[in-house]
Formats: C-alpha cells, structure tokens, sequence
C-alpha cells in the first residue's frame, strides 16, 4: 500500500492523495463451501434412492429426454468419448489459461489436483457400488458408455465438477461459468443419447461438486473486496473526502469467516475496521464486510430460522441486505433517541458493503466484574425504549454491554435485529438480558431491578420465554453462569405472582428441536415401519370379507363405546371448570394412534398425561390425575377378572398366569433400592430430591382418589369400557357365525388380552394376536374362527385407530390440547 508515513498524514492535502496503511487481502476459508459439500453429497444419497425405489420415474424421466432427441440424432452416429473428450479438453484449456494469465497459480495448481481427486472419488464410488452386488442400483446407474467395475460412474462429470469447483467461484471468473454451461449441455446430450443414465449422470457431478467444495473450502478461496485504493474510491462516491485510511490491526481479521467482532462498528461479524480522517478534520470508522466473509454469519442466520419456531428471524441472503439492514436499524435507534452509532452513509460493490460511522458515537465495552443493580436498571431501561418503539435486538450477550465516553450505558450489537417486531421477540430480548444480569450480579438484585424498570405485569407475562433455548451461547459460557439459574429466575418471578396464574402458566414452545417434538418424530416412523412391517393385508381383507357385516358394524359400534367409557373414567376425575368434554374424548381416540408406537397402556397413558397439562394441571397434579386413572382401569380390570371367574368357573389359564416374573422384578426393585439407600451420597440425593417429589405425588394421587362421588363415575366408565371390549370380540365371534356365552367370552378375552399385551411391542403386536387366537381354541372355538374374530377384533381396535388417532392427535394439536 502507500509508503508514506503516518507522521506525514496530517500535512497531505487531496491533491497529494490520501495515506492508506491496509493489510493485503488474505484467502478466505469460506464456510458455504461446507454446505455446498453437504448438499452435494445429499443430492447424491437422494438421487441413489429414487434409483432404488422409484425406478419408474427415472426411467420415465430418460424415455422424456430420448422422445426430444429427434433434433441431435447425428450426433449418435460419433462415439461417445469423443464429444467427453472434447468437451473436458475445452473446458481444462479455457480455465486454466484464464488462471495462468491471471497468475493464480495456486488456484491453477489446486484445479488440476481437484480434477484429479475428482476422478478418483468416481472410481472408488463405482468399485463401492459395484461390490455391493445390488442389482437394482447398478442397473440405474450403468449406461451404455458404462459398465460394472471401476467403471460404473462416467467421471467427466467427477472430474470437472471438481475442477470447475476449485477453480471457481463462477461470479469472479468468466472462463468457470462459461465451462459450467458447456459441462451441463455435454451431461444433455449424453443422456438424451443414452449414452449417460440420469442417475449416473447425478451421482457423478454431485460427487465431484463435493470433493471441489472440500478441497476449496481447505485451501481457501482469494479475497475479491475493495481494498486500498479502491476503498478510497468508494467513499469517494458517498461524499467523503479522505485524507488518511487505516486499518485497525488488532481487529478481528475478516479473512476467515470468523464471527468475531468489536465494538468500533457496533459488533458487525467478520468486518474489517478502518480508521478514516477526511479533508474537514473529521473522523470516522469504516466497517467492511465482505460477501465471503459474511457466509458464516448468514448460516448462523439460517440456524437460528430453523431452530427457532414462534418468533421471527431474519435472514439477510446478501452482504448488502444485512450492512442496509444494519444502517437502517442504527438510524432509528437515533431517531427515537436512543444513544447509538450514528451512520454517516454506506457504500456498495459486487464483493463489499460499506457502512461509515461517526467515529464520536462509539461506545467502549462495560467492565462486567463491576456492574450493580442500578447498571441492571439503566441497560433495562434502554432496551424498554427500543422495544416500545418495535426494535429488537435478537442477540443480547455479554460483550453488547458498553458505555459512552460520560457513563451513559447503551447496549451494542443491533445488526441482528429488527423493527416492527412481535411481543415475542421482544420477551426474548428481555429473557436474554435478564438471563445475563442473573448471572452477572445475582438472581434476587436482577429481579429488583427488572421490576423496577419494567414493572411486574411484564415480568410475569416472561416466564413462559425463560428457557436455556432463549439464552445465547455466550452468556451460558460466563464463568458465573449456572445450570439452576433459569429455574431460580421463573421460580422467583412466579412467587411475586398469583399462585392460580403460575400454575396454568405454560411454558412457550421456542425451539423446533424439542424433546416433545423429536418424540413425535420417533412415534410416527416406529407406527410407520409397524404398519408396513407387521400388517398382513390378505389375512385382514379375508377375514373382513368373510364376515357378517351388522356384526362388523356392532363391533365398531362397540369400538367407540370403549372411547366414551375411557372418556368418562379420566373426565370424572378432572375439575369441572378444566374438563372440555370433546377434548377428553379426543384425547383417547388419540391414545389409539400413541399405541401403535408403544407398549399396550403406555401410549394412552403419554397422550393423557399431555392432555392434562395442557388443561392446566402442574406436572404432579397431571401425573396423580393420569396414575389415578390407571388405577382405577386396573383395579376394575381384575376385580371383573375375580368375580366372572368365580361365577363362571373358568380356570383355563391358572397356570398361565406369571406371576414369578412379578415376583423377581419386585424383587430386583428392592435390592437396587437397598443397595441405593446404603451409599451415603446416593441416599442424600435420594432423600433431598427424589423423596419430596415422591410424596407430593402420592399426596396429589390420594388426594384424587379421596372424592367418592368421582371416583365412582370413574369406575362406572372404566368398567363401561372393559365390558364394551370384552363384548366386542362375543360381536367378532357372532360375525362369523360362533356363538358363545358373553359373559364367559368377555372373562376369555380379558385374561388372554392381559396375557398378551405383557409382550413389549407397539401395543401389543403379535402377542396379542396369538393369545387371543390360543385362549378361544382352548375355548372350543374352531381355529379359523379364532384367527377370523382376533383379526376383525384388532382391525377395529388397533389398525382403524391408527388414522383415526392421527386425526385426533391433530385435532388437539390445533387446540393446543397436547
């Protein structure tokens, strides 16, 4: 740059030129090169699956392509390799003249040697696949210029994906773009010619795109913002007349992709800092930011939109979208009068965005060691200005703390927020700085001064937004920082509150990636690969077939009576004022779509315990509630089991019954818990966390069970429900012409049910089936009855349930009932 000497910069007028002190460009480790990597290798892992399972569709989309291939059937009449050589040798020639001329001779180097990995990246995919001996996807990807081997893969794709990516990127150099549109036409023409498969054709560039992007992101990509001179000329252009440029040497280089920031241009991430003085005497600071530098910050971007849900994120694509976005939220902050950095213009190139600040308006970093409550007060109150007037901040952490040059404190860093925003991002921008004063000066003198600069309405209304998700990363790594702290803060804010209120209070749901959520996930894939795995639709459609449709009818009828039995046994235990009739009734036809993923009893019992909290019980009131319920199924269960049994005689089952199994889990039950009790630590946990949650719960559990004009219709529903199944398989039997007591039917089916769903498969799948079919040709009934019946019977209260749970799981997802 400039030689001239600093000590000469006051004396140079404009005609002398400005003195420029800068450091030359670097190469920049460009973090959407990782991504373009991953999404590569994804396109291929999809593209080998279409092969795979939907054949069909590629070879539809190839017979498409050889349809137009009318025009360039001459083209057929030259060998294949001809037009591949041709085109890698007009593409190699192109590009690295283009780089020699330009004296890029690392990125000429880097090209070459990716071209290479590239080819062998294809070789080795074919030998992997070819080794494999899956006939299906080798025959999607051969072609007629391929075969089996190391040969598989056509590698002038690989091969010049890879070069083409090393050598790149497209937007800086003509020759790259050019050779990309040669290499798609070429990768046209050999599959309309069929000489390519589509697949193939896929496999190959993506692997060869994934290799470029890791071999470029390795050696870095050079550096194509304005510098120096052409720094100058561009604030030229807004106005400014320069006398000096230099560059801060101790700021965070922006040359490679690193977040980090300071405060002289109001945290932008991964800009490069100037000090500017200009003709008049004044003294700004230039902040620059350049487009490959500004990749990292937009995934950061990009991760928050998809790990967040509720609240809004942006997402600045560009690196003139986010330095406009960054001016425009400084001239607001200014305009409400709020102190801020004050912008003096920005400027714009293909590669950098320029944002000019008044060097006088910038803050200084607090000391965080010294802070007080009445610093606490004053940054809340800052951030309450902003937030009436729609600002937020998004991101408040440890180092947007800072001060002016006279004390006043101001919170820094606005580049990641936004204006005209919703209540929910400014009651995270609250938790946020909540969060952060916590655990700077304490929990009790944060919440003193919150109250005292926010006032305690809007300090109640946060609760539901304190979670870990909300608090940034940075604040959870201060020294300072405990994992008990969020819990504190909520359980000091809800004892300011009214004790009825904090109970219902629930917590926002924030984070995409939640346990409830992944949960979800895991329910639907397992009831898929049930479904898909265990049905077998000929058996099913055989016995449907074949039986007397008003006594299928019966048995469906029955079917939903066992819904409003199990409906009336939870509701009866709920309070009036929390009991939303159809909502309880939807919330056990959902447990049948919960039974498909789970155990037999569990899933019912995971939708209920989410049904009540939803309706406003605490996690033990919900918990006592739902473990009321069971008892009172269980014990209606067996006592239905004892008294049909004495009336009936029946016995077939005496020695079925497992009761050893019992005996030894009790047993491994208590010696764990003795052996528990007998460590000194173990046992002061136990008795210090576990034992108060223990006894609040068996308090709420009696508590329950102590109203008998409930727990009455409790029993009523439950035994309206057992009855109403038991009958349903007599209505099975009936529907295929078997007719048997119904009393001793329903003792049957009870003891063969229970027996059979002890299996622990999704709801009993298999077990189930083979005890109900062995107890009924114990029974006397002919065995293609027996399978005929069991099969009608779990065709109504297990299969039909799956999409009709689904739709009720739905149905209360949208009424926020679970």
């Amino acid at each position: 740059m400039n030689a001239a000497t600093p000590s000469s910069n006051t004396e140079r007028t404009a005609s002398d030129g400005p003195f420029i002190e800068d450091v030359p460009p670097r190469r920049t480790h460009d973090f959407a090169d990782l991504t373009r990597a991953a999404l590569s290798l994804l396109m291929a892992a999809v593209v080998m699956v279409f092969a795979v399972y939907l054949g069909g569709m590629t070879r539809g989309v190839e017979d498409d392509a050889h349809t137009a291939a009318q025009a360039i059937n001459w083209l057929a009449d030259f060998p294949s390799t001809v037009l591949t050589q041709l085109a890698t040798i007009v593409i190699v020639v192109i590009v690295l003249g283009q780089l020699l001329l330009t004296r890029a001779w690392l990125e000429a180097a880097v090209s070459a040697l990716s071209m290479f990995a590239g080819y062998g990246a294809v070789w080795a995919i074919s030998v992997l696949i070819s080794g494999l001996h899956d006939a299906t996807l080798s025959m999607a990807l051969v072609s007629a210029a391929t075969t089996f081997g190391s040969t598989l893969l056509p590698d002038i794709y690989a091969g010049m994906a890879a070069f083409l990516t090393a050598a790149g990127p497209r937007r800086i150099r003509s020759s790259v773009k050019w050779s990309w549109n040669i290499l798609y036409a070429t990768a046209a023409v050999m599959v309309v010619l069929s000489w390519h498969s589509v697949t193939g054709m896929l496999v190959s560039m993506a692997a060869g795109r994934t290799v470029g992007m890791l071999i470029r992101f390795l050696i870095g990509t050079q550096n194509t913002g304005v510098w120096g001179n052409e720094l100058i000329n561009a604030l030229k252009g807004i106005g400014l007349d320069p006398v000096s440029l230099i560059r801060h040497q101790d700021a965070p280089l922006a040359g490679h992709g690193s977040l980090a920031a300071t405060l002289d241009d109001d945290l932008a991430e991964g800009s490069r800092i100037y000090d500017l003085e200009t003709a008049g005497g004044r003294r700004f600071i230039v902040s620059v930011l350049d487009a490959q530098s500004h990749s990292v910050g937009y995934l950061k971007q990009l991760w928050d939109w998809v790990r967040f849900t509720s609240v809004s994120i942006r997402r600045d694509r560009s690196v003139r979208e986010s330095v406009q976005h960054h001016f425009a939220m400084l001239l607001g902050l200014n305009a409400i009068k709020l102190p801020a950095p004050s912008p003096y213009g920005m400027a714009d190139t293909d590669e950098s965005a320029i944002l000019v600040l008044d060097a006088h308006t910038i803050g200084l970093p607090a000391n965080l060691r010294t802070l007080t409550k009445a610093d606490a007060v004053a940054y809340m109150r800052y951030l309450s200005v902003a937030n009436r007037r729609g600002y937020t901040h998004r991101r408040i952490t440890p180092n947007t703390l800072a001060r002016l040059d006279d004390g006043t404190r101001v919170i820094a860093g606005w580049h990641n927020g936004d204006n005209a925003s919703a209540p929910a991002n400014m009651a995270l921008d609250k938790v946020q700085l909540l969060a952060l004063f916590a655990a700077l000066i304490g929990v009790d003198d944060t919440i003193e001064a919150a109250h005292e600069a926010w006032g305690q309405t809007t300090l109640t209304t946060l609760v539901p937004f304190i979670q870990k998700v909300a608090v940034p990363s940075a604040t959870r790594a201060l020294g300072t920082w405990d994992k008990q702290l969020l819990a504190d803060l909520r359980t000091r804010i809800n004892a300011m509150t009214d004790e009825e209120l904090a109970e219902n209070t629930e917590p926002v749901t924030l984070a995409r990636f939640s346990w409830r959520s992944m949960l979800t996930m895991l329910l639907i894939i397992v009831a898929v690969v049930v479904v898909f795995t265990q049905l077998n639709p000929e058996e099913i459609i055989a016995a449907i077939r074949n039986a007397n449709p008003i006594m299928a009818l019966v048995v469906m009828a029955l079917g939903v009576c066992g819904w409003i039995g199990s409906s009336i046994s939870l509701g009866a235990l709920m309070n009036r004022n929390r009991r939303d009739t159809v909502g309880v009734f939807m919330s056990q036809v959902a447990g049948g779509f919960a039974t498909v993923s789970m155990p037999a009893g569990v899933g019912p019992s995971f939708v209920n315990l989410q049904f009540l909290r939803k309706s406003g019980y605490r996690n033990t009131q919900a918990t006592a509630i739902m473990s009321a319920a069971l008892v009172v199924y269980y014990a209606v269960y067996f006592t239905m089991l004892v008294i049909i049994g004495l009336f009936t005689g029946r016995n077939t089952f005496t020695g079925s019954i497992p009761t050893n199994t019992l005996v030894i889990v009790l047993g491994i039950v208590v010696v764990v818990l003795s052996v528990t009790m007998m460590i000194p630590p173990a046992r002061h946990w136990v008795t210090r966390r576990l034992m108060p949650l223990a006894k609040n719960y068996v308090n709420q559990l009696l508590d329950v069970l102590s109203h008998p004009q409930e727990l009455t219709v409790s029993c009523l529903g439950a035994l309206f429900q057992n009855i109403t199944t038991g009958l349903a398989f007599w209505a099975a039997l009936l529907a295929f012409g078997q007719a048997a007591n119904p009393i001793e039917v329903t003792f049957v089916f009870m003891l063969a049910y229970a027996l059979g769903s002890a299996v622990p498969t999704p709801g009993g799948l298999g077990g189930v089936e083979a005890a109900l079919t062995f107890a009924f040709v114990a029974f006397g009934v002919p065995q293609g009855v027996a399978l005929s019946a069991t099969l009608l019977h779990r065709v109504v209260f297990y299969w039909l349930r799956i999409p009709l749970g689904a739709a009720a799981m739905k149905w209360l997802d949208n009424h926020n009932l679970v």
